[in-house]
């Protein structure tokens, strides 16, 4: 297993895979001639000068984008770094990030983005496309130079899970988003009904003795937001929804003709909170897993298209950060290599098709960000990933390259990996036999 970040644009004759564009609507067995970077007909690629690849019943698709994944840089070195997580996003067949700004110092101005996006072009590992923190410092009081931020490279505005001031600081910010036309990206929370709570508030939580968060804390909240989404216009993203109330709020918000995206994190698609039985903090989430039901509705929400984008929610911890009893232990999971193999149990298990996955895994994020969608069409420059649905491999140190291993698939055999991921025309990881 290896990255490949050399500038020599790749050239390589790929065989034998099902090639799925969302984009274009392609969805065929055919195989994919790249010249100098480039994706090219087959009529016209210099075959005899391309180094062949058989990649027979692999899937070929866009590259993956990524949605709030925390990269944790500028940061804390011993929870990751840019080297560590841009080579994980690699290896999952993700080509453009865009992280979180919740970094040390919080990206809330064209100076912090613009070091990070400096940065980044150094190592020139995966595409950074950053958030921008929507008040100063996240601290909800005063609102960030939205303008500044734009200008940097941001391609939408945060305050995360942090709380606002009050509901008018609230609209300021959403009428100042839509005055600089950047969208804002929040995680519905009332934090007063969250405060001090771990697990979901029911059964589960009750016989352990954890403390729960409602429901309610994120439907009141996301009704809230809908409602000054209305009244300013602003186009506005839910992040990690995790209930089916949720799920039924955005649907009468679309069909309302809200500019309303939303998207699911995949630990909310693949487990429930009687993955908690034991005290395994692995599973300790914000928001936290819910119900089996309330999952079941958050599937469906994927496969009927009221939910737009499936997201990694990757946020990688030292293994300290899990040691501690349930509720004391940090909240978050290392995704970013694991969640093809989690997708494709999904499709085993008819929580939608193959296609439904691609796309929210890579149209969908591109239009929640207002960017250009990945492309396999002849003339454009080479920027996907090639999965192997048959590939059996086991998520550990030596494996993974995240610096976080706070992943409940630590250790167990799954199926579907990532072998090669091409960004910006060059070969950027490869899995080697």
């Amino acid at each position: 297993m290896s990255a490949d970040s050399s500038v020599i644009p790749a050239s390589v004759l790929l065989t034998g895979a099902r090639l799925i564009d969302p984009a274009s609507g392609v969805d065929t067995r055919l195989d994919l001639a790249i010249e100098a970077g480039r994706i090219v007909t087959l009529e016209h690629a210099e075959k005899a000068s391309l180094l062949h690849r058989d990649v027979s019943g692999c899937v070929i698709t866009p590259g993956l984008v990524d949605i709030g994944a925390h990269l944790r840089e500028p940061g804390p070195r011993y929870k990751g770094s840019l080297d560590s997580e841009s080579a994980a996003a690699l290896a999952g067949g993700y080509t453009r990030i865009a992280p979180r700004p919740d970094t040390s110092p919080v990206l809330d101005s064209a100076a912090h983005v613009r070091t990070l996006r400096d940065r980044a072009a150094e190592i020139d590992g995966v595409h950074l496309i950053p958030l921008g923190a929507l008040t100063q410092g996240l601290e909800g009081q005063l609102l960030a130079n939205m303008a500044g931020l734009k200008s940097a490279g941001c391609v939408a505005l945060t305050n995360l899970r942090r709380p606002l001031a009050d509901t008018r600081v609230l609209r300021r910010c959403l009428e100042y988003a839509a005055t600089f036309d950047i969208p804002v990206i929040f995680h519905p929370e009332d934090a007063a009904l969250a405060t001090g709570g771990c697990a979901h508030e029911g059964s589960v939580a009750s016989r352990l003795g954890l403390p729960g968060i409602p429901t309610t804390a994120e439907t009141t909240a996301l009704a809230q937001w809908l409602l000054l989404i209305e009244q300013t216009g602003v186009r506005a993203h839910a992040a990690h929804l995790s209930c089916a109330r949720s799920v039924m709020l955005i649907e009468d918000a679309k069909q309302r003709g809200l500019p309303v995206t939303c998207d699911v994190t995949m630990a909310h698609l693949h487990w429930s909170d009687a993955a908690l039985e034991g005290f395994d903090t692995r599973f300790h989430l914000q928001p936290p897993l819910r119900t089996g039901a309330d999952r079941d509705a958050l599937r469906d929400g994927v496969k009927h298209g009221v939910i737009d984008a499936i997201v990694s929610g990757h946020l990688p911890h030292e293994q300290a950060a899990k040691m501690a009893p349930f509720a004391a232990s940090e909240p978050g999971m290392s995704s970013l290599e694991t969640v093809w193999a989690q997708g494709q149990t999904l499709i085993e298990e008819g929580a939608f098709d193959l296609p439904r996955l691609i796309d929210c895994l890579t149209l969908g994020p591109a239009r929640v960000l207002g960017l250009q969608p990945g492309s396999l069409q002849p003339g454009e420059v080479a920027d996907l990933a090639v999965f192997d649905p048959t590939r059996r491999w086991t998520p550990e140190s030596t494996t993974l390259h995240s610096a976080g291993l706070n992943t409940p698939l630590l250790g167990q055999s799954v199926s579907g990996r990532c072998v090669l991921t091409l960004g910006g025309g060059k070969i950027r990881f490869s899995v080697k036999d």
